[in-house]
């Protein structure tokens, strides 16, 4: 027996020991294996970057293979993200079990739970560090680096693009008569003091088109004229050795002798400085760079450009409106955005392009129709239209063909040797993005063409996704968040659709042309994949992003069940199926993001018993889906930060969502009722819809603790609860915009003292005692609306001092016969609005008053019977729009019809 048991104990060293060891030392190292891999990403994705910029420079075989790389580095990154997820996830919960179960035998559990999950992310781990070892190994072998240009006809097309405004004929151009003549006028007029002109737009927009144009017409005002291409990759010596030699041709040209150049290409750079100061000192000089990307280049190039106060000048074209904004520090700028060209502009450019040779230029009439809708798609981009132009001027003149092409016209962008340098051109712009903003900018990918997206709801999908990164405490992830939007408008990828009241942007869009270019890389990246879109996604492909598109695509995710989706985004008019959407917690266990956007569901979401296993869930939206409850299970999703309920109708949230501390947005447009659990939410920024006169006092009470609130907005409001909102506000230090309403017929008083520093906008709605004296002292006030006050003093002696606010609006808010805006008032207001006021007669503008007016309208102001007074003295009045106003001002507009309408040309 003894024996037996030395025999066990010799094996038990010999052979169990050393793996068990092995595997306890594993689990041990699993939290910083977990650490180092999160770190090995960030290499990883410059790998992915490199290699894929490398592709889209190569032609044929070496393209696939690049690609094929990239395909490998993505699905390797993918799986050390998802190990990464997946150990957060089980840390996550395990610090979120019940911490009453303290028995040695539910410890027990716990602690062989914990060790076999982490030993199995320890296996896996060590697939992944095997993989990303061979990575590393075959990188060193092959020279990545070394990129050899086939010189295919795509190559030879992409050069021809960028080449072709330099050599247009004056009649070749089309569309930009006005810009060449507003530029021209800035570069012979104006101040003696040195100034940059700047051209900004997108990739093909022209700015190169247009600059030539004026830089040919203007050579004759200066003595020294020069054009240097400066593009993405230079050296600042490089550059002025090119200046300078072009300068020496004028020297040559004057003096008739050659002078000798090879000293210069010795020189540096202070020399070079020198040598061009010297030369321009004497002469007034027009100088263009064209294509700058990089906004320290006038940093290091403005020393060169000596200001003798003679009304010399520098064009700039860029991409970046950094570039333009940056020459500021030491000269005088004039900036130039490009718009796309108009309709007409666009066809008669199409023309040219397609029917120029044979034709004339003119477009047969069996091809106006899909010449239209083809040039429709192009969205006034010169390039697109130049090079679908001319592609086409090479087809049959049929119509079914041309139609067929119309309908393809996306894939053709993508797949075209004519057509793909297009988005090729444009490709230089995402290559040129810093890493932490190509997500951002891929992202615009995920929603349907043509859908204006709305900003604020795509800063909280960037945050949730962990696309936003901040190293200062005093800034939000939001507001990082909206810097890096601001910088892809800057940067002509995004281009805005339409401002809110406060001056921020509300909705943003990208071209059709730049969204092809987006769908190409979304697809070599495996970024996302929509369901309406062609092609097919196996059940083996890896993805990140999915998007469930329009009616009768309920059913085509069937084949996509991929671990490694992070976000899911559905846009219906149509009832989804039950099944579907019960379906998707069960195969989407890592979402970060869940939206659904007017897709019917009615009260069915996601299974109250899959639910909560959405636990690293950070964005969930039920918009217009037309739910009535939340189950229970919502307080499982403990990363929550956004809940979107708008257009839902959701009135009572359950008690369980006061376990998300996470939770920063919670967001309902009709209101909702809560309780003084609310006070547990600390970390929200954004609450709008409480509902106060449900357990008023308890209610107010949790939300002073909400220190954090940027938004707040509060339903069926009394005038007892007057003290309660005092404090309240007072508290909310951080608070920007605010949105009060009353309940009932009853006089609410609001006067009370308030110290809101940041306070952007109000809204005040119900009957008001009088205007609170509050809202005349809010220096930071950019809009304010009033509606159903019925106020009978004036209010605007008490806000015409306000510095800078720029919306006003009246809605049934005031029952007086006179509004009056005293002289010198309203220094920055840009929009009034006054809408159903009754008993208003009269409106007086006084000398001085409104300066900066650009927009006012009446609505239904039935005893109003005269122009207001004082209107034809605003001087940036741009709108004056009148509805279902009384017979009699329509007369008082009509008298002295002559003088109105000088006054309307003025």
């Amino acid at each position: 027996m003894e024996k037996l048991q030395e025999i066990a104990v010799s094996l038990a060293v010999d052979y169990l020991l050393p793996p068990l060891k092995k595997a306890v030392n594993s689990v041990m190292e699993v939290p910083k294996d977990a650490a180092d891999m999160k770190d090995k990403l960030d290499g990883i994705q410059a790998m992915i970057h490199d290699v894929d910029k490398m592709a889209a420079a190569e032609e044929g075989n070496s393209r696939d293979g690049l690609k094929a790389k990239v395909k490998q580095l993505v699905e390797t990154s993918f799986c050390m993200e998802d190990l990464v997820d997946e150990y957060i996830i089980h840390e996550e919960r395990q610090l979120a079990d019940d911490p009453g179960c303290a028995s040695l035998h539910c410890k027990a559990i716990d602690f062989v739970k914990t060790t076999a999950s982490r030993l199995q992310f320890a296996y896996m781990n060590q697939d992944v560090k095997s993989e990303f070892r061979g990575i590393k190994e075959r990188n060193k072998s092959e020279d990545c680096y070394q990129i050899h240009s086939s010189g295919g006809p795509q190559n030879i097309t992409f050069d021809n693009l960028r080449m072709a405004p330099m050599f247009l004929k004056e009649a070749e151009v089309v569309g930009f008569d006005s810009p060449r003549d507003t530029l021209e006028r800035w570069l012979k007029e104006g101040p003696e003091k040195l100034t940059v002109v700047s051209v900004v737009g997108m990739g093909g927009s022209g700015k190169t088109t247009l600059a030539k144009k004026v830089f040919d017409k203007v050579q004759t005002h200066f003595t020294r004229h020069v054009w240097i291409t400066v593009s993405q990759s230079y050296t600042i010596e490089g550059l002025l050795l090119k200046f300078l030699e072009a300068l020496l041709k004028f020297l040559e040209a004057e003096k008739g002798k050659d002078p000798s150049q090879s000293v210069y290409s010795t020189m540096d750079k202070a020399s070079l400085i020198h040598e061009v100061r010297n030369h321009l000192s004497c002469n007034i000089y027009v100088v263009v760079f064209d294509d700058v990307w990089n906004e320290n280049f006038w940093e290091e190039m403005k020393f060169a450009l000596v200001d003798v106060e003679n009304g010399s000048r520098i064009i700039i074209t860029t991409r970046h409106r950094e570039v333009a904004e940056s020459c500021r520090t030491s000269s005088l700028v004039q900036v130039h955005e490009l718009q796309p060209l108009t309709d007409d502009k666009s066809f008669e450019l199409f023309c040219k392009m397609a029917f120029g040779s044979e034709l004339d230029g003119h477009c047969p009439n069996n091809l106006k129709g899909i010449s239209t809708e083809i040039v429709k798609k192009c969205e006034g981009l010169p390039l697109a239209i130049v090079a679908t132009g001319g592609l086409l001027s090479r087809k049959s003149r049929d119509a079914r063909e041309w139609q067929r092409f119309s309908e393809n016209l996306s894939s053709e962008l993508g797949k075209h040797p004519k057509l793909t340098p297009v988005t090729k051109i444009l490709g230089l712009s995402y290559y040129d993005l810093p890493y932490h903003l190509k997500p951002c900018f891929l992202y615009f990918g995920i929603y349907p063409e043509d859908y204006e997206v709305e900003c604020g709801r795509l800063i909280l999908q960037w945050v949730a996704e962990g696309f936003v990164k901040s190293d200062e405490a005093s800034q939000t992830l939001e507001e990082v968040a909206e810097k890096y939007l601001n910088e892809l408008i800057r940067r002509s990828l995004v281009q805005v659709s339409s401002f809110t009241k406060c001056g921020k942007i509300k909705r943003c869009r990208v071209h059709d042309v730049v969204r092809e270019m987006i769908r190409e890389k979304n697809q070599d990246l495996s970024f996302c994949h929509s369901a309406s879109e062609r092609g097919n996604l196996s059940k083996s492909g890896m993805i990140r992003h999915l998007t469930i598109v329009a009616s009768g695509s309920n059913n085509s995710t069937g084949s996509v069940e991929s671990s490694n989706i992070r976000s899911l985004h559905v846009f219906s008019d149509e009832e989804l199926s039950e099944s579907l959407v019960k379906s998707m917690p069960t195969k989407y266990m890592l979402l970060r993001v869940l939206q659904f956007e007017c897709a019917p569901m009615y009260d069915y979401v996601p299974p109250i018993e899959s639910l909560g296993d959405l636990s690293f869930l950070r964005y969930l939206s039920f918009r217009c889906s037309n739910i009535v409850h939340l189950p229970k299970l919502i307080g499982e999703l403990h990363n929550l930060e956004t809940l979107d309920l708008r257009q839902t109708r959701v009135c009572m949230m359950p008690r369980e969502i006061y376990k998300l501390k996470k939770l920063r947005h919670l967001l309902n447009k009709y209101g909702f009722l809560m309780d003084s659990g609310i006070g547990d939410l600390t970390s929200l920024q954004t609450l709008r819809g409480v509902d106060i006169s449900y357990n008023t006092e308890e209610v107010v009470k949790g939300l002073e603790k909400l220190t954090q609130l940027r938004v707040l907005g509060l339903r069926k409001v009394e005038s007892r609860f007057k003290s309660f909102l005092c404090s309240l506000i007072n508290k909310m230090q951080h608070l920007e915009k605010l949105y009060i309403s009353a309940d009932g017929d009853g006089n609410l008083d609001l006067n009370f003292d308030v110290f809101a520093p940041v306070l952007q906008k109000v809204r005040l709605r119900g009957q008001l005692k009088e205007l609170p004296n509050w809202v005349g002292k809010l220096q930071n006030l950019v809009t304010l609306s009033l509606f159903s006050t019925r106020l009978t003093h004036d209010p605007l002696p008490l806000l015409k001092d306000l510095p800078i606010l720029t919306h006003l609006s009246i809605n049934y808010a005031y029952d007086g016969e006179v509004l009056q805006f005293p002289n010198r008032g309203f220094p920055n207001l840009k929009q009034i609005l006054l809408l159903h006021l009754f008993p208003l007669k009269s409106i007086v503008i006084e000398d001085g008053a409104l300066p900066s007016l650009e927009k006012l309208k009446l609505k239904f102001i039935r005893y109003l019977t005269e122009v207001p007074r004082g209107i034809d003295k605003l001087p940036k009045l741009k709108v004056f729009h009148c509805v279902d106003m009384s017979d009699e001002f329509k007369e008082s507009f009509n008298l002295n019809r002559g003088q109105r309408r000088q006054w309307i040309i003025e």
